[in-house]
């Protein structure tokens, strides 16, 4: 799988955009806030109808245009296929897949399998677990519709719940209607949390010896699910809890607030870990994620590294660098750096200059 081509028309700071990619390495090279990841986030947009940024579409359209074009040419096992996407300012936004305009979102997953890699990545490890469960969901929903589907319906029924819960401190007579939410808070719930322990466990089978390789054998590394609740006594926990929940006027149980472990040597890197291990760590999530998307799909996907290398030592950029094999990659840097050039055979390197290929 690969992208041959990407065309944009008023999206951030590109008024035309067309450009030709290699399936193998590719650089975009230039000067800080020129639009070299603006591109990144085209292709991801194309992929799953998200940015990766979690800018919503009137904030990607071209400053005083009304609407926005991406077009992105894929082939995917000898087979040609074709993304469009019209943004819009005050609707929603328009995808066709070769030429068949599509109604839902999620029969857009599953064409395309992108991995994206930058700088906030490596903080993944020591940030807050909002910051996981989003790792964990931004790739599952690549890989399983359904996932998506029951994501998107678990936080409908959660917005409706939490709304319900700020009426009712003031209307108590409000709380019959609450089972109803709970019935279905719980079924969308428990199919999440199996799906993520499932997505943790084949993770965890990969990345140890992706991580042992880094470390020259040194250190053994293990994810652990740390799901807020198990599927067995969500809906007891749930109701146990509704009057603290009322009280509080938000739901405190649920998938919404899971987290995942990260343990190298027995010890919780999040707490203990230097931030070199740390960002070992997040690379090697990054890696197994590769492998695990490969292992699923039969195909390779794309990586997206939008100016990590800049922010690895050598050795864990040799590490990265060897872990792409023969996958697209398209690789934002300030500058054509020489390590680059010693590591990789560069296929096509554009400079990006204020919104333009020069």
């Amino acid at each position: 799988m690969y992208i041959e081509s990407l065309a944009l028309n008023n999206f951030r700071n590109y008024n035309n955009l067309d450009i030709n990619f290699s399936d193998h390495i590719n650089i975009l090279y230039g000067d800080n806030a020129q639009g070299k990841t603006n591109i990144l986030e085209a292709i991801y947009l194309a992929a799953t109808t998200k940015s990766h940024r979690g800018s919503k579409d009137k904030e990607i359209i071209g400053f005083g245009q009304e609407e926005s074009h991406i077009r992105l040419n894929l082939k995917k096992k000898d087979v040609g296929h074709r993304i469009d996407m019209h943004l819009r300012k005050n609707q929603s936004k328009g995808v066709a897949i070769d030429s068949i305009p599509i109604r839902r979102s999620t029969e857009l997953f599953g064409l395309i399998n992108i991995i994206m890699f930058s700088p906030e990545d490596l903080s993944v490890v020591k940030n807050g677990p909002g910051e996981r469960r989003r790792f964990m969901d931004m790739e599952i929903c690549q890989l399983s519709r359904i996932y998506y589907s029951n994501l998107l319906k678990y936080n409908k029924i959660l917005d409706q719940r939490n709304s319900l819960l700020k009426r009712m401190y003031f209307d108590k007579s409000a709380e019959d209607t609450l089972d109803v939410w709970d019935d279905q808070l719980v079924e969308t719930g428990n199919s999440i949390i199996s799906e993520r322990r499932n997505f943790i466990e084949m993770i965890n089978d990969i990345i140890r010896d992706i991580h042992q390789k880094i470390t020259s054998g040194k250190e053994d590394i293990e994810i652990k699910y740390e799901p807020n609740i198990d599927e067995k006594s969500f809906a007891k926990v749930l109701k146990n809890k509704r009057q603290l929940d009322i009280k509080n006027t938000v739901t405190m149980t649920g998938p919404h607030r899971d987290d995942f472990g990260i343990y190298i040597n027995g010890n919780d890197v999040r707490v203990y870990g230097s931030q070199g291990q740390q960002r070992t760590a997040a690379l090697s999530l990054k890696l197994a994620e590769i492998e695990l998307v490969k292992k699923i799909i039969n195909d390779n996907p794309i990586l997206l590294l939008d100016d990590v290398m800049s922010e690895l030592d050598s050795k864990r950029r040799d590490s990265l660098l060897e872990g792409i094999g023969d996958i697209q990659t398209i690789i934002t840097c300030t500058g054509y750096d020489d390590f680059i050039r010693q590591r990789v055979a560069v296929d096509k390197i554009y400079k990006i200059s204020d919104g333009r290929i020069v």
